[in-house]
């Protein structure tokens, strides 16, 4: 979870696995959250989008408030398909950054946005701002958070490619943190070959994606990070499903994170493949529901509006 002045920003990545449970540095600790965002994020889960954002511009002009502000109602913008409009807040929310680790967040909710429309380049455009910032303070771990993040807009914006590459900084600048823990050596390798795989499937090349699966499966096996382990069926899912194995693909996607708005598309769409249209719209509704600013939230609201037109 980010924490924005007051404004948490899910990032949970179903495709990506978190980092281990650790105590965040000084300038990245949460601070409390002023009332009005929670308002408008329960506002969001009712499902009350219109009227999460008039409360949110109401705040606008408030200069303690402003900041928050602005990436409350950005992030609804992004859930109304008015991407163009949020961008102006966010483009706000930077340029009155209270702090230079706000500035960042910011920054990272714009990836975000332009991630909700598939643009891998302008996303990686803004992240790459975060990731400058956190190089600036030899963060490795905040960096590879960052570069894993920008990894995962763009594979699910079909760029497999930037991904590779975007990945790959991640996981060297990870595995640079000074005196680091042979628990975050396997983490970083676990979600380097994680990405391997699903790459690899992209790509089509079936035996490469399995190389990489068991490759996973082995670091994890160590016991070293065991709350990575819902990853797995994911993982295996995603590898099934762009093998063209569909029924396998169900399963693993069934034994995942059934709240990831990524994963519900992904049952939907096999359902689709095994030719259950009605489970398949079922599981589309479902992730179009998403009140998130994630990378999971960009693909389902982007996705489930061309499958649900």
């Amino acid at each position: 979870m980010l924490f924005v002045a007051g404004l948490a920003l899910s990032l949970a990545c179903g495709a990506q696995p978190p980092a281990a449970q650790q105590t965040p540095p000084a300038s990245t600790q949460q601070t409390p959250q002023p009332e009005f965002i929670r308002q408008g994020q329960q506002l969001a889960r009712e499902g009350k989008l219109s009227e999460a954002l008039t409360l949110y511009r109401q705040h606008l002009e408030i200069p303690a408030d402003a900041f928050a502000a602005n990436l409350g109602a950005g992030s609804i913008l992004d859930l109304l398909d008015k991407g163009a409009e949020a961008r102006k807040n966010f483009e706000k929310a930077i340029a009155i950054a209270p702090t230079p680790h706000n500035r960042a967040s910011a920054q990272r909710a714009m990836a975000i946005s332009f991630a909700f429309e598939g643009d891998c380049k302008k996303s990686i455009e803004f992240e790459q701002k975060a990731f400058d910032y956190y190089k600036s303070l030899n963060d490795f771990f905040q960096e590879g958070e960052i570069a894993n993040e920008g990894a995962r807009l763009c594979i699910d914006s079909g760029d497999p490619d930037t991904a590779y590459k975007w990945y790959q900084i991640g996981h060297e600048v990870g595995l640079r943190e000074p005196d680091i823990k042979p628990e975050r050596v396997d983490l970083w390798n676990f979600r380097w070959e994680h990405a391997l795989a699903r790459i690899a499937a992209r790509r089509g090349q079936k035996a490469e994606a399995q190389k990489h699966v068991a490759a996973a499966k082995a670091i994890l096996s160590k016991g070293t990070n065991p709350n990575q382990a819902i990853f797995v069926p994911y993982l295996e899912g995603y590898v099934a499903f762009y093998g063209g194995n569909y029924k396998d693909a169900l399963q693993g996607f069934q034994n995942s994170n059934q709240n990831d708005a990524f994963i519900q598309c992904m049952i939907g769409e096999t359902y689709e493949k095994l030719g259950d249209n009605q489970k398949a719209v079922e599981y589309y509704k479902k992730a179009s529901a998403t009140t998130g600013h994630n990378p999971p939230a960009a693909y389902a609201i982007r996705f489930t509006r061309m499958k649900l037109k």
